[in-house]
């Protein structure tokens, strides 16, 4: 008890000199532990008198409570140095990590658009637009269908209600409006408003009176234009011939012409392209067997009709041309094995991850398809 002040003065100085957490936990635990020295000093109280004991467990309180204030504050300022080194030398990246978003997919329909405006631009087409809300001239009667004309039954579709004033290209026929029945009434606008040569594709909605698994009552039409004053039938071969075989990227690809009629062409084809089948499916192409050869129809073709050229103000002595018209929805079904047409207007974006395309690898005339 004699050596209270020797022993302060060592832990003390000990404190003092300790550089970091754990060496001060060791002068803590030599000093005020179980076995710590001042612990010790503390048990010989017991065996002293009642006036030793008080004077002496007065000190020792005192030396205790000394060396627990000097081990806090010695604590204190080496956390403060241990975090000042932290600051200096660890890195922490607080931003948010990247939330995870739905990635957008690009309709069939529009890669199928984008697809042709790449073919037909290469070929030196340009694109045309028309409005979805028509007149009976534009529509049918400028495209060879005068009013009574029963091929106007296979192509019913919505008239408004309300009765429209006639415009001034109205010339004849019901002046009500209606919803264009196909797009070929684009081709009618284009040739009234510029001269020839005509050389367009043009896409959009149509609308029809039909509703099945196979007809949906608004679907998209792609038709094609190309009038000057040489054109043949054999034009028209060669650029169908070439349009489906990079559409479907089948060099070999058969294309058949079978005569039809159609209102607005002269002479009028159907266009097929061969298949056959392959185990439960069926494959694009020319056949190893002949017998196995199918051919499955795609699209309506023909000579522009003399009427519709003299409807547009063009005169059919000196320019001639073809067209045709195709249904967007059959096309893509068939290029990239969709078995549903009623799916393209659910609205389910399940459908969308799984047959949409890369927003960012879209074809584009710069890039080819």
């Amino acid at each position: 008890m004699t050596n209270i002040n020797t022993l302060k003065t060592e832990l003390t100085t000990q404190i003092e000199a300790a550089n970091d957490l754990q060496a001060l936990d060791d002068i803590r635990i030599s000093a005020l532990g179980k076995k710590g020295r001042v612990t010790a000093l503390m048990k010989t109280l017991g065996s002293m008198t009642p006036e030793e004991r008080k004077t002496k467990g007065q000190e020792l309180n005192v030396l205790k409570n000394e060396i627990t204030n000097q081990l806090k504050k010695q604590e204190k300022v080496l956390k403060k140095v241990e975090m000042e080194e932290r600051l200096a030398t660890e890195q922490l990246d607080i931003t948010l990590s990247i939330r995870p978003e739905r990635k957008g997919h690009i309709h069939p329909i529009s890669q199928t658009m984008d697809e042709l405006v790449t073919i037909f631009g290469a070929m030196g087409f340009t694109v045309a637009e028309g409005p979805d809300i028509e007149d009976d001239w534009h529509n049918f009667t400028a495209l060879n269908f005068p009013p009574g004309h029963p091929a106007r039954e296979m192509q019913d579709t919505f008239f408004l209600n309300n009765p429209a004033k006639v415009e001034p290209e109205q010339k004849s026929g019901d002046t009500r409006k209606l919803l264009r029945t196909h797009t070929s009434s684009v081709q009618i606008r284009h040739m009234e408003n510029n001269e020839p040569p005509f050389k367009t594709i043009c896409f959009g909605r149509t609308y029809r009176s039909d509703w099945d698994m196979t007809h949906t009552p608004m679907f998209h039409q792609m038709e094609c234009i190309c009038v000057d004053k040489d054109i043949t039938m054999a034009h028209l071969k060669g650029c169908l011939t070439d349009f489906v075989r990079a559409f479907f990227k089948i060099d070999d690809l058969p294309v058949r012409f079978r005569p039809s009629f159609f209102p607005f062409v002269e002479p009028g084809a159907e266009v097929d392209i061969g298949y056959f089948k392959k185990g439960e499916g069926i494959k694009l192409g020319l056949a190893d067997n002949p017998n196995d050869q199918k051919w499955m129809e795609i699209l309506g073709a023909g000579m522009v009709h003399c009427n519709v050229l003299t409807n547009c103000g063009v005169n059919p002595e000196i320019y001639q041309g073809f067209a045709f018209g195709m249904g967007l929805e059959r096309a893509t079904m068939l290029k990239y094995g969709i078995s549903d047409l009623r799916t393209f207007f659910d609205s389910d974006t399940r459908w969308l991850d799984h047959y949409g395309f890369d927003p960012f690898d879209r074809p584009n005339s710069a890039t080819g398809q």
